[in-house]
């Protein structure tokens, strides 16, 4: 047992040998969580638990995996075997819903709708009932929809709460959506969660199953928690109550999804018998910025107080730096970059963060014309973008007959099929409108090739075969051949190159017995979040708005727009709670360095095409000035510097 505690300090051994009972671990920013999470798991299976009674939730596919990678170095290390259930709440409410979902009157082959999906339907709801898609947009309804199910609140439950139009408005939406969905066979990204507690509630012999299967629970990012999950870990931890969850409540920024960071700061609460483990040295950042994000994060009323410190060097004072404008704080940023590089640095060891994705605009402008490769996190997301979303159609489709990927595939490329044969295609089935249509027929036909093929080719040749039978190279290049971007390549060669990029991750699935591969594959793109989509391995920069930076960590960083109505937002600024979570998003950003950390504010900047000065964030003036090198950024007509 030993070695599965070398290398740990007393604190991590102490959150890794406490078995059995609650136990809330307070892990601060580079403390090893992860490492204590790894190592948690193989403790308990070298103990004697089985690996199949564990389970470990997570938030995002990449924390998932990097454990899974972990936990399964260390088990076979130690000649063990059986991995334990490690994934995404979502993930692991779909593996249930595969095996239960019938108990809710669905098929178990439901499909999951995307982002766009969902658009689409509520569009089409909002046309239905003639509501005012002005008043009612369908992107406001979607988040508001999600927001409520995060709450858990069914359509049903909504209803008799609706008082005013506009809350009985959503709710007769809402009502029509849910039925729409269940009559498509299909679940969005929020039902996965939901119909897993409604499940669990309604049929106490199915909780009582999978509370038997998993008596030890751990869950990850424990202060992002929305109601609705807290919900869903309240009820599996209810029997056992062999419950371990991480987190650190002084990073919860993500209310605007419906986390409650009062979930953490409530445990001993809800678990009276709950011990509690601090995890407060750091391994990733220097003593400076440890103790400036210390004193930052000090002025939050509600929060566990936590001490960091670090065996690593005081490192360079953080800078703090004023320029004109925000043109004059991207050529800063660009100046600083050439110097690390010339210093050994690599592109990738730098990240710009900011709070709004609009202020990467400037930033962008100034790393193309001085030819600095970057990267955009949280831009059109790679499953997001048509050419992949229309294969992936083709896909979703011939696995599941989801009739929303047929109306997104049947005219890409076109085909002159009009929406009314459309309507009648949902009506009278494909087969019989291929009988009556040319068009339709030429479609069917290879349709049932693609599924013929799907039973027992591989999942890339799949996909190279729609490309071949469709011709969609040449729809490419006709569509988007003329637009030529901003690297001079033409926009249809970079689209192809998605699409080649796309056959690379299908062949992953290429060993896969067919046609499992295919559903495999369909189930974890699915799955997949911002959050995964981050590559550490190409030489550029990262640019990404505070909340992308979070479980992220960078040698150099730059945080840009350090201004009151930038960060603290503007829209923070009169709740006390609101400037608390802005706070917490200012210490997320400073302790994702490792050692060079620069804090710049424009004296202007350009809003609705008019300057604006703002005065400098009041989290600068919240760190001590012995930990602070000021600089200005200066241009012939700049200013003198502003005093803090």
């Amino acid at each position: 047992m030993e070695d599965v505690l070398k290398n740990l300090n007393p604190r991590q051994k102490e959150a890794v040998t406490i078995a059995d009972g609650p136990i809330l671990i307070l892990a601060g920013p580079g403390s090893g969580k992860t490492r204590v999470l790894t190592h948690r798991l193989a403790y308990l299976i070298k103990s004697g638990i089985s690996s199949t009674n564990i389970l470990a939730v997570t938030f995002t596919n990449k924390a998932a995996d990097e454990m899974k990678l972990r936990v399964k170095k260390l088990l076979t290390a130690h000649k063990l075997v059986n991995m334990p259930f490690i994934g995404t709440f979502h993930a692991f409410c779909l593996s249930i819903l595969r095996k239960e979902i019938d108990s809710l009157s669905y098929k178990r082959n439901f499909v999951i709708y995307d982002e766009d999906d969902q658009l689409n339907l509520i569009k089409k709801i909002i046309q239905e009932l003639e509501i005012n898609k002005d008043q009612f947009p369908a992107k406001k309804i979607s988040s508001t929809i999600s927001a409520l199910k995060s709450d858990g609140l069914d359509s049903t439950t909504y209803e008799k709460m609706a008082r005013e139009y506009f809350e009985k408005t959503i709710s007769k939406i809402y009502s029509v959506y849910q039925r729409e969905l269940k009559n498509k066979n299909a679940l969005d990204f929020d039902d996965l969660i939901g119909l897993t507690v409604k499940l669990f509630e309604e049929f106490p012999e199915i909780l009582k199953k999978y509370q038997e299967k998993f008596k030890y629970i751990l869950v990850d990012e424990y202060q992002d928690t929305d109601p609705i999950q807290y919900r869903l870990i309240k009820l599996l931890s209810s029997k056992y109550k062999n419950l371990c969850v991480v987190g650190d409540d002084a990073q919860s920024i993500y209310s605007f999804r419906n986390a409650d960071f009062r979930n953490i700061l409530n445990f001993e609460k809800d678990y009276p018998k709950a011990k509690i483990v601090t995890l407060d040295q750091n391994y990733r950042s220097t003593q400076n910025i440890l103790d400036a994000a210390s004193k930052v994060i000090s002025k939050n009323i509600y929060q566990k107080a936590k001490n960091l410190w670090t065996e690593n060097q005081a490192g360079p004072l953080i800078s703090v730096v004023e320029t004109l404008n925000e043109k004059a704080e991207a050529e800063f940023i660009v100046k600083k970059i050439k110097e690390f590089l010339k210093m050994g640095h690599k592109l990738n060891d730098v990240a710009v963060f900011y709070r709004t994705n609009a202020q990467s605009r400037a930033l962008e402008e100034a790393f193309i014309r001085y030819h600095i490769p970057y990267k955009l996190v949280g831009a059109i997301r790679f499953y997001q973008r048509k050419e992949i979303k229309d294969l992936v159609g083709y896909l979703k489709f011939i696995d599941t007959n989801d009739l929303m990927s047929l109306e997104r595939i049947i005219n890409a490329p076109p085909r002159g099929i009009g929406q009314i044969t459309f309507q009648k295609i949902t009506k009278y089935g494909l087969e019989k409108m291929a009988e009556e249509k040319k068009e339709v027929e030429s479609f069917y036909k290879l349709i049932q090739r693609v599924k013929k093929m799907a039973q027992k080719e591989s999942l890339s040749n799949v996909l190279k075969f729609i490309l071949k039978e469709t011709n969609y190279k040449n729809y490419l290049k006709k569509n988007y051949g003329d637009n030529i971007l901003q690297s001079g390549i033409p926009e249809d060669e970079l689209r192809w190159q998605n699409i080649e990029e796309l056959i690379n991750v299908a062949a992953d699935y290429d060993d896969i017995k067919p046609p499992d591969g295919l559903s495999e594959f369909l189930e974890k793109t699915a799955l997949l979040t911002d959050a995964d989509e981050i590559n550490e391995s190409k030489e550029l920069v990262h640019l990404m708005t505070l909340h992308s930076a979070k479980g992220l960590e960078f040698p150099i960083i730059f945080i840009i727009g350090c201004e009151e109505g930038i960060l603290p937002h503007s829209r923070s600024l009169i709740n006390p709670l609101d400037i608390e979570e802005e706070r917490r998003l200012f210490y997320v950003g400073i302790t994702r360095s490792k050692s060079h950390l620069h804090l710049i504010l424009a004296r202007l900047r350009s809003n609705w095409g008019l300057k604006e000065a703002n005065p400098p964030s009041r989290f600068l003036t919240e760190i001590p000035e012995d930990l602070i090198k000021f600089e200005e950024f200066s241009s012939d007509d700049d200013e003198n510097v502003i005093d803090f």
